[in-house]
C-alpha cells in the first residue's frame, strides 16, 4: 500500500542522521516523553491517593447515615426496616458525642461512640484493623485510635477517666466520670480517625450522655459505595419525612472535591511540559524548513499544491509527538511499577524520608492507574504536537519557489 506523498516526505526527513538536526529532534522527542510520564505519574499517584482516602473512610464510617433531628428511640424496629431494602447489607445503631478523656496528667477531647459490637461488624471494618488488644467494648471496655493512645500516653490494659458534657452543663447535681479500660487499639491509617473517636458499648454510651433509651442514629451499609445514592433515596422513600439520610459522599464532599481541584490542578501546570516540547518540535521543523529551502521550492515548481507542503510539516509535528508519547506512557508506567523500589533507594542513597510514617502512615506511595487519564493525556499531547507543526507548515507554504531555486 503506498503511502501519501506528504507522509512518505515526513518519514524522509525524519531519517536519523549524523547531523545537529537529529539531536534536536532526539531533544524534542525526550521532551514530550518527559512531559507524558511526569503527567501520568502525578495523576496515578494523585488518583491513588483519592483512593486510599475512600478506602479509609468507608474503613470506619458506614456508607450511609441514617438520623432524625431528636433521639431514634425504635432504633431496634428501624434497623430491622432498614435492613429489608433493597441494596442494603447491613445496619448497625450508634450514639456519638464529644467527651473529655484523661489519662495521668494528659487531657483529650475525642469523640466517643458507642455501638452494638455484633452488628457493628456487619457496618465497620475497624474489628479487622486492631494493632494492640482486642476488639472489645463489653462492660467498662472501650477501643481508642493509635493516635489517640499516644497523645494519652495509654496501652492496652490501663485505665482512662472519661467525663461527660453532663459534668459541665448540670447545676444540681454532680456527675463523676466514667472510669474505662482500654481493650484494644485500632490503626486505620487517617488521622482524623486514630486520634478522634474513642468506641464504647451502648449502654455506657447512653450514660455518658444520659440517655435512658434510644440512639443518635444509624449506620447503614451497601452492596456497592459508590452507588449509596441510589440506595438512599430508597431509605428516604421508605422511611419518609422527618429523618435525615446522608451518605459517605456527601459527608465528606470537601475533601473529594479539595483533591479533584488539585488534580486538575496538576494536570493543568505539568501540561506546560508538554507545551516547551512543543517549541522545540516547532524549532526543529524551522529547522528543517531552512535545510530544505531547495527542495520545497523545486515541489512547488513542479506544481504540488501548498496544502501537500503544510501536511508534510504537520505530519511531522504529529509523529514526533506519536513517538514521544507512547514512549512516554512506557516510562511512566515502568516508573509506576517499580515507584517503591525507587523511593526506597532514594530513602537509603540520600537520607530522604520522602513519606514519614508518622505524618502520612504510609508504608508505599499509592498509585491507580486510569487509562482514561492516559487517554486524555496522549489525545492533549498529540494535539499540542501536531499543532507545533503550523507554523513551519504555513512558513513552508508561502515559500516563494522563484526565489529558493534562486538563493540555491
Amino acid at each position: 500500500m503506498a503511502l501519501p506523498f506528504s507522509l512518505y516526505l515526513a518519514l524522509k526527513y525524519l531519517k536519523p542522521k549524523r547531523t545537529f538536526l537529529s539531536v534536536v529532534t532526539v531533544i524534542s522527542v525526550l521532551g514530550v516523553l518527559l512531559g507524558v510520564a511526569v503527567l501520568i505519574i502525578v495523576l496515578s499517584v494523585m488518583s491513588g491517593f483519592d483512593e486510599m482516602w475512600r478506602e479509609k473512610i468507608l474503613s470506619f464510617n458506614a456508607h450511609i447515615t441514617v438520623g432524625g433531628w431528636e433521639v431514634i428511640e425504635n432504633e431496634d424496629e428501624l434497623v430491622e426496616r432498614l435492613r429489608k431494602i433493597e441494596g442494603v447489607s447491613g445496619a448497625a445503631p450508634f450514639v456519638q458525642g464529644l467527651v473529655f478523656v484523661q489519662h495521668n496528667d494528659r487531657v483529650y477531647t475525642p469523640m466517643a461512640r458507642g455501638i452494638d459490637p455484633e452488628q457493628e461488624r456487619t457496618v465497620s471494618r475497624i474489628p479487622d484493623h486492631m494493632v494492640d488488644g482486642e476488639f472489645n467494648v463489653e462492660d467498662d471496655n472501650v477501643v481508642i485510635g493509635s493516635d489517640l493512645a499516644g497523645q494519652l500516653g495509654v496501652v492496652p490494659g490501663d485505665r482512662l477517666l472519661v467525663y461527660s458534657p453532663q459534668n459541665f452543663t448540670a447545676s444540681d447535681e454532680i456527675y463523676l466520670p466514667e472510669e474505662l479500660t482500654v481493650a484494644g487499639i485500632f490503626e486505620l491509617g487517617m488521622w482524623e480517625f486514630d486520634v478522634g473517636f474513642l468506641l464504647a458499648s451502648l449502654p455506657r454510651a447512653r450514660d455518658l450522655y444520659g440517655l435512658e433509651q434510644g440512639v443518635h442514629g444509624i449506620q447503614v451499609m451497601t452492596g456497592d459505595p459508590y452507588h449509596a445514592d441510589v440506595v438512599a433515596a430508597r431509605i428516604e422513600e421508605e422511611l419518609g419525612p422527618g429523618t435525615r439520610v446522608t451518605t459517605w459522599m456527601e459527608q465528606n464532599h470537601q475533601l473529594f472535591a479539595a483533591l479533584r481541584v488539585e488534580k486538575n490542578m496538576m494536570f493543568f501546570l505539568l501540561i506546560f511540559i508538554t507545551v516547551v516540547a512543543a517549541f522545540g518540535i516547532t524549532n526543529t521543523l524551522i529547522t528543517i524548513t531552512v535545510q530544505k529551502t531547495h527542495e520545497i521550492g523545486l515541489l512547488k515548481a513542479l506544481g504540488f499544491p501548498s496544502g501537500s507542503i503544510m501536511r508534510v510539516f504537520i505530519w511531522q509535528g504529529w509523529i514526533d509527538g506519536l513517538i514521544g508519547t507512547v514512549a512516554g506512557i512506557g516510562a511512566g508506567l515502568l516508573v509506576l511499577q517499580y515507584r517503591n523500589v525507587l523511593m526506597g533507594w532514594l530513602n537509603r542513597r540520600f537520607g530522604l524520608e520522602l513519606l514519614p510514617k508518622e505524618l502520612y502512615h504510609l508504608s508505599e506511595i499509592p498509585a491507580v492507574i486510569s487509562w482514561t487519564d492516559i487517554g486524555l493525556v496522549a489525545l492533549a499531547v498529540l494535539v499540542i504536537c501536531t499543532l507545533a507543526g503550523l507554523i513551519p507548515a504555513w512558513r513552508a507554504a508561502k515559500l516563494d519557489p522563484v526565489r529558493a531555486l534562486r538563493y540555491e
